[in-house]
């Protein structure tokens, strides 16, 4: 057979396989002609099955996005739309699934999450660049696991938490497209111990970085090395100047560019840090320049180092940007529902956080699909708008039509979010939780005590 034959053989094979699933029409955005042969190329080798490889993502995606993302009622709207659809009733027993779950390569996933945030940068309007360059934001964040002996030995909890009173703690590091919002990578790890750290995980992504990009981070990131490293890669770093080092910052030193601005020489540290090499440690350069400035009530340090090409006002409203990938994460945890991952041992733990973010990247992409159509930034529309329209025509179409789809977009586009240049809030609730007692004894430990002498009485 010709091996373009064979590729179109394949493609509509797969096509058929998903049409065939009860794909709730996420797997319509990952079937067209730019995404079809990445997909087909991921998929595992499989038997037919009730729930192949692209059924089960296509569940798992909606879990994630589900009020109730419990196993029992994927598989039960499952159940309910074979019948709807005309075909014969399945068992609603969980564990046909879960094992399609456990089945499923997270290297399949998490390809998908870094070719669709690819393909969104590609494809998003040249407008949303900073000065004609692209613009990645980096930042760090936890979720938290269900605390189980397995997620605890990977994952341990915080070492000042009692044992049986916590739980296991992941560390994630995203990379974000500013123009797109779109995911391009994450890595994670344990939340403390030794280089477990977003310095330790950022290295690990910075093959990710196109040259003569702008890196913008907060203050974790403005360290020696790291700013050599993208000095030597052709890329550019914005930060805030670390708390320790702010006070010691003396803008009467150095080549003055303007009122508290100054390019400064940096030495290299005399002291190798454990996590380097002697030969890459030997590589770095002993000395680099970095510029200094102070504004919008912020000390901030970059590798920009020309006043008149970039002006204090630029880096200002570039910094500024900054707040999107705290945005981008709430949308994640709050919105998606990521913030405590259910799965019970750590390799599902992980592969969920990787289908939250494929999710997130299939609805950041039809946003953008509908910020080009009405000419407006991506940044403008509303996230929570758009997946709450995605589950509102989930329950009614199974797959997107070309002209269910062009409706579905316009909708997306009608709603702006506000702009609100320099909001600052308290991070603090109004509304008083349960006047519960914390949980202070381990959980079986509580309740022999409340078999032997009951609940407490209330305090008049």
């Amino acid at each position: 057979m010709h091996p373009n034959r064979r590729v179109r053989s394949q493609q509509r094979r797969t096509l058929r396989q998903i049409g065939k699933t009860d794909a709730y029409a996420f797997f319509d955005l990952l079937t067209d002609e730019a995404t079809l042969d990445q997909v087909e190329s991921l998929l595992p080798t499989h038997r037919e099955r009730l729930l192949p490889p692209t059924e089960t993502l296509a569940m798992f995606m909606a879990q994630t996005l589900n009020a109730d993302p419990s196993c029992q009622n994927a598989i039960n709207e499952f159940s309910a739309r074979r019948v709807s659809g005309g075909l014969s009733a399945c068992s609603t027993s969980t564990g046909a699934y879960c094992q399609a779950r456990l089945r499923l390569p997270q290297a399949m996933v998490s390809s998908l999450v870094r070719f669709t945030g690819q393909a969104m940068t590609t494809s998003a309007p040249p407008s949303g660049a900073w000065k004609g360059r692209p613009v990645r934001l980096v930042d760090g964040t936890t979720v938290s696991m269900a605390d189980t002996p397995q997620n605890q030995a990977a994952f341990p909890q915080p070492t000042t938490q009692k044992p049986g009173l916590g739980f296991p703690i992941s560390r994630l590091l995203g990379l974000f497209c500013l123009s797109s919002g779109a995911v391009l990578d994450a890595a994670t790890c344990a939340y403390h111990g030794k280089g477990n750290d977003e310095q330790t995980l950022l290295r690990s992504l910075l093959d990710r970085l196109e040259p003569a990009s702008v890196l913008v981070g907060d203050a974790f990131f403005a360290t020696y090395f790291l700013l050599a490293e993208l000095h030597k890669r052709g890329i550019d770093g914005v930060f805030e100047q670390h708390g320790s080092r702010r006070l010691s910052t003396d803008f009467r030193c150095g080549r003055r560019l303007g009122e508290r601005d100054h390019v400064i020489d940096l030495e290299k540290p005399k002291v190798r840090p454990s996590w380097m090499s002697e030969t890459h440690y030997a590589q770095a350069p002993e000395r680099l320049s970095v510029r200094e400035l102070q504004v919008g009530g912020k000390t901030l340090v970059t590798t920009l180092l020309c006043a008149k090409q970039t002006t204090k006002n630029e880096l200002k409203s570039l910094y500024r940007q900054r707040w999107h990938i705290e945005l981008d994460f709430r949308h994640l945890k709050t919105t998606m529902g990521m913030e405590f991952l259910r799965s019970k041992s750590p390799a599902m733990a992980i592969k969920e956080i990787w289908v939250h973010l494929l999710a997130y990247n299939l609805i950041r992409r039809m946003m953008l699909q509908a910020s080009n159509m009405e000419h407006v930034l991506p940044r403008h529309l509303s996230f929570k708008h758009a997946l709450q329209l995605c589950m509102a025509w989930r329950h009614t179409l199974t797959h997107l039509d070309a002209d269910a789809a062009d409706i579905l977009l316009r909708l997306i586009a009608q709603r702006r979010v506000g702009q609100r240049p320099g909001r600052i809030e308290p991070r603090a609730i109004k509304r008083r939780p349960k006047p519960f007692p914390l949980l202070t004894q381990h959980r079986h430990l509580a309740r022999e005590e409340l078999r032997l002498h009951g609940h407490p009485k209330k305090l008049k």
